[in-house]
């Protein structure tokens, strides 16, 4: 027994510094965020032994669902660390852009020179050479490094995608940050308004893509709040833009909830 809760604790630890590591975050910057000493979170990753507080402080830093299956003695240990609130954003997004005829990729890995990081949605069309790519965000524990993360994509994701996909250059990019319709997203979002408008500046590209209506040129940023339910609520509008932040009502007060509404809607 003593063995398979090892090879779990070491599981979790590999689990959370690859997370980690793919979102650019130093020890210190993810400790800040989960509001514990840098010395435990190091302690995670290689595998000793933590409380149940811990992993779970860490796993919503990282924006992670924590989930720990101890097995039968005749069966090895399980331990997954997943969001899937974040999962079914891009779910929904990925079924419908391939029903657009587009081209999708979820989870997809770049590096530019020392900036290495992962997008989390990608659609195209290489006839049209036209890119999407979406940030889903189902909170914001730290602002300077989501913003320098969606920066970093913006600058350098577009140009690497093209030179792998044998495209040559987009005629147009839209970067878009989604963030889930929850009353904590919406707050991080009022705080910091005049950051993300001046990082997102534009409007309407997202509603232009989600129709298949494709702008000709240019490079274009957009925030907007989303619900992964509104598929299901067809009484009610799917998102609404930046400039509308200050004055809409939550859908969900946070991620527990919106989860808990996803697995409701799965089991309807």
């Amino acid at each position: 027994m003593a063995s398979a809760v090892g090879r779990l604790r070491l599981e979790i630890g590999i689990a959370i510094r690859n997370e980690r590591r793919g979102r650019g975050l130093t020890l210190r910057e993810l400790a800040e965020s989960a509001r514990v000493d840098p010395s435990t979170v190091h302690n995670v990753e290689v595998g000793e032994p933590a409380s149940l507080e811990v992993l779970q402080h860490i796993a919503m830093a990282l924006r992670l669902d924590l989930r720990v299956e101890i097995a039968s003695s005749r069966r090895s240990g399980v331990a997954r660390v997943e969001d899937p609130v974040h999962a079914a954003m891009g779910e929904i997004q990925a079924a419908h852009y391939q029903k657009l005829g587009m081209r999708t990729n979820l989870d997809v890995p770049f590096q530019h020179y020392q900036h290495a990081g992962r997008a989390d949605f990608l659609a195209w069309s290489a006839e049209s050479a036209h890119l999407l790519h979406l940030e889903n965000r189902t909170q914001f524990p730290n602002t300077q490094e989501a913003l320098g993360s969606f920066n970093a994509k913006r600058a350098y994701l577009g140009a690497e995608l093209a030179e792998r996909l044998g495209i040559g250059r987009w005629r147009h990019q839209a970067h878009v940050i989604v963030a889930l319709w929850s009353a904590e997203a919406l707050h991080s979002l009022r705080l910091r308004n005049a950051t993300w408008r001046a990082a997102c500046p534009d409007s309407g590209v997202f509603g232009a893509w989600w129709l298949g209506e494709l702008p000709p040129t240019g490079i274009l940023s957009e925030l907007i709040v989303w619900d992964p339910l509104e598929g299901i609520r067809r009484d009610r509008r799917r998102w609404v833009g930046l400039g509308e932040v200050a004055t809409v009502r939550p859908r969900y007060h946070g991620y527990r909830e919106a989860l808990a509404a996803l697995r409701a809607a799965a089991r309807a």
